[in-house]
């Protein structure tokens, strides 16, 4: 057998390393081609929306109801319809996903009945959202009696976050070291006391980011909306969640029909005159917009949060 630093072996070394060097060059090379693919074709669909859409951008086109004359149209029962879903989407959402990923991670026990839930729980996360919007109008529609409206809407899209803000929740659970749970518990603290004046805290910044991704995907979503009947034209709003009578707040508007800004958008696109092209650029615009400020705002929160926390 040759030493290590004979020259037979020494050159046979060289050439494994140069061929393992070569196809980490092509898989570098194939990685950088793809991502500039699909970032020029993000740019080049994203110019071209900027493009059309920006001259429609005008105040009118906010404060104005859908229209038969293009010009004319605008996204206000679209934009308050997103927003007041987004709202009861969040309510429904967050506190019962971040409870149940408390739950699962720091007091369910380790059996088959909880490894099971845990399967199901991330397998939920892949689902087709047809298959919640086809869950919703047999449950929320039709068994609960909820019809057509934003309350069905807002639970609808919430049962198709839920396991997002789960999954989050457990794996910003999981990042937070042993150590601080020691430190509580070796000063006398309950389980309940470090599960909320530690774990939770020092996770909340991970569990906002999770929140932020299902809303995120939440606000383009079409088909479980329109699975549950969302109208394509409507030229009213619902009331005020805020009254100038006792007891100053309104829930009627749950229980109003509605649409939202990816219906309104296809409403439009499938339109023939050029011009409900461009309302449906303005209105794919401003849906970026508004998934960018969410994301903004995830990210300003998650870097104060942090700053506050200290190790």
């Amino acid at each position: 057998m040759l030493p290590m630093n004979h020259p037979d072996n020494l050159n046979e070394i060289r050439t494994i390393i140069a061929y393992h060097k070569r196809w980490d060059l092509l898989a570098l090379v194939a990685g950088v081609t793809a991502l500039m693919i699909a970032i020029l074709t993000f740019i080049a669909l994203f110019g071209s929306m900027v493009i059309d859409g920006m001259p429609r951008l005008t105040w009118e086109f906010f404060t104005s109801f859908p229209s038969r004359k293009p010009e004319a149209a605008g996204i206000l029962s679209a934009w308050v319809g997103t927003t007041l879903i987004m709202l009861v989407t969040a309510a429904a959402a967050v506190p019962l996903g971040v409870a149940a990923g408390v739950y699962l991670e720091e007091y369910a026990p380790k059996n088959l009945i909880t490894e099971i839930i845990e399967i199901n729980v991330t397998n939920l996360a892949g689902v087709p959202s047809i298959i919640y919007g086809l869950l919703a109008l047999g449950l929320f529609v039709y068994q609960l009696g909820l019809g057509q409206s934003i309350l069905s809407a807002g639970l609808t899209l919430a049962l198709l976050i839920l396991p997002i803000v789960i999954v989050a929740t457990r794996e910003a659970i999981r990042s937070i070291p042993v150590s601080i749970r020691e430190g509580a518990y070796a000063l006398g603290a309950t389980k309940w006391q470090t599960v909320s004046d530690h774990v939770l805290p020092y996770s909340a910044a991970g569990i906002l980011t999770g929140v932020i991704i299902g809303l995120a995907r939440a606000i383009g979503e079409t088909a479980p909306i329109i699975t549950i009947g969302a109208l394509t034209f409507i030229a009213f709003l619902p009331p005020s969640p805020i009254q100038d009578q006792f007891p100053f707040v309104s829930f009627q508007w749950l229980m109003e029909p509605f649409t939202v800004m990816p219906i309104q958008m296809f409403n439009w696109i499938s339109r023939p005159q050029e011009a409900f092209q461009h309302n449906a650029a303005a209105a794919g615009l401003v849906l970026v917009v508004m998934t960018l400020l969410m994301n903004g705002l995830a990210i300003y929160l998650r870097y104060r949060l942090r700053k506050n926390i200290k190790w």
